[in-house]
């Protein structure tokens, strides 16, 4: 057996379903363990060598241990790495997220992508005063009982909890519409406008595949909240800096009120942060009613990283990565163009996936329906040469700064052979 598989063995007896994050038991028969990274590859146990289109789930879109960021963070952790005190690093970071993000604005750093969206759906029913939230079915925004539920049966109903504990006083003050679904937000806004504090959403759906939003349906969600006096908010934790410097802001030309951001903004480190408007973002303690705090809220090490790689991206490498999705993505269509598959590949700048056995897809119901058992066919392929994706249609591939030149021609002919071994 592997030294990967001895971890495993002992890990089923120490963690619950032997990992401390479900989607890290989706490999099958059992996750590798990686001893180390560096670029666009990791290295495992097992002595294998993989080129990452994972990358941490998002954040990492420099690649794995970029010397640049490696440098300010021993900087940072040299000097210390925890005080209970303001920084100046932090300062300089918020600086430079609100220049791109939302000029004029205030943000908060918080330590997730959960805790940013659950501090973001607090701080919209203190500062409207009202229940209701409205999220899409499909649409992840962490782990917090707000927001983990799902549509039951149909969509535009009361969330029903999605996991056992989530209570359903709570899951039936979210209610869930259909995404891309200018008539399903309509009904909803018709009956419960005027009780709807904010309407929650992934511009970009990054949890259930790549589903972008249209652009008229984005557009449309900013006029009815205004309309009902209603905050809007932009789930970014995934699709923030990779769909650009300024956002789902500049890429749909929509300014939200709220703006949720992690991943990319910390570097790699853990992070969260909500960013929007400054009379709602003043409404944070402790100038303001609603409740946040945390010990590691805009951690040193953290901000130092953070720093580092949107200083990178500023210098134009952000193309790099959009590029490699592009010439991918390229090799794939291509590909299943001569063999008679039906499919959708979806794409947003360094971001993209497809989906097998059907045509269209642009809301959860239409991903759903794609070949699960293709396209893991299609993983294991890719594995085998050793390029490494999630090992669900229902997540992301993305890329980085680091899949360029000799590494972007083997992962566009690791991607053609794999996808063409589909129809043997």
């Amino acid at each position: 057996m592997t030294a990967s598989y001895d971890l495993w063995m002992e890990a089923l007896s120490l963690f619950p379903g032997g990992v401390n994050s479900p989607v890290r038991a989706s490999l099958k028969p059992y996750p590798f363990y990686v001893e180390r990274a560096e670029g666009a590859y990791l290295y495992t146990v097992d002595g294998k060598k993989y080129m990452d289109f994972v990358l941490g789930y998002g954040p990492l879109i420099l690649g794995h241990r970029d010397r640049r960021v490696l440098e300010k963070v021993i900087d940072q952790v040299e000097r210390g790495w925890l005080y209970g005190t303001p920084t100046p690093v932090e300062v300089e970071l918020a600086r430079k997220i609100l220049g791109h993000m939302y000029p004029g604005g205030k943000i908060r750093f918080v330590n997730s992508g959960t805790e940013a969206t659950l501090t973001a759906v607090r701080l919209a029913r203190g500062y409207t005063g009202r229940k209701y939230i409205v999220k899409f079915d499909g649409c992840y925004h962490g782990s917090n009982d707000y927001l983990l539920v799902s549509s039951g049966s149909a969509v535009e109903h009361y969330g029903i909890p999605a996991s056992k504990g989530v209570i359903d006083e709570v899951a039936r003050y979210t209610i869930v519409a259909e995404f891309n679904s200018v008539e399903s937000v309509e009904r909803i806004m018709e009956r419960y406008g005027d009780d709807v504090a904010g309407v929650i959403v992934e511009p970009v759906m990054g949890n259930l595949g790549v589903i972008p939003g249209r652009r008229e349906f984005i557009e449309y969600l900013r006029k009815i909240t205004r309309e009902y006096g209603s905050l809007l908010i932009f789930d970014e934790v995934i699709t923030g800096f990779r769909l650009g410097l300024s956002g789902a802001s500049g890429y749909y030309n929509v300014k939200p009120d709220l703006v949720t951001l992690g991943k990319i903004i910390g570097g790699g480190f853990p992070v969260g942060a909500i960013a929007g408007r400054a009379d709602v973002m003043d409404e944070l303690s402790p100038k303001g009613k609603v409740f946040n705090a945390g010990t590691f809220n805009a951690h040193p090490v953290t901000m130092a990283a953070g720093l580092a790689t949107l200083e990178i991206l500023e210098q134009g490498e952000l193309s790099y990565a959009d590029r490699a999705a592009e010439e991918v993505s390229k090799a794939i269509r291509d590909e299943l163009g001569d063999m008679g598959i039906n499919y959708a590949l979806n794409r947003a700048a360094s971001m993209f996936q497809v989906f097998l056995g059907v045509e269209r897809v642009e809301n959860a119901s239409m991903a759903r329906k794609s070949n699960g058992e293709l396209h893991g066919k299609l993983q294991r392929a890719l594995l085998e040469k050793g390029v490494f994706i999630a090992p669900s249609r229902l997540e992301a591939i993305f890329t980085s700064t680091k899949h360029t030149g000799e590494e972007l021609e083997k992962a566009v002919e690791a991607f053609t052979t794999a996808v063409r071994e589909l129809g043997e």
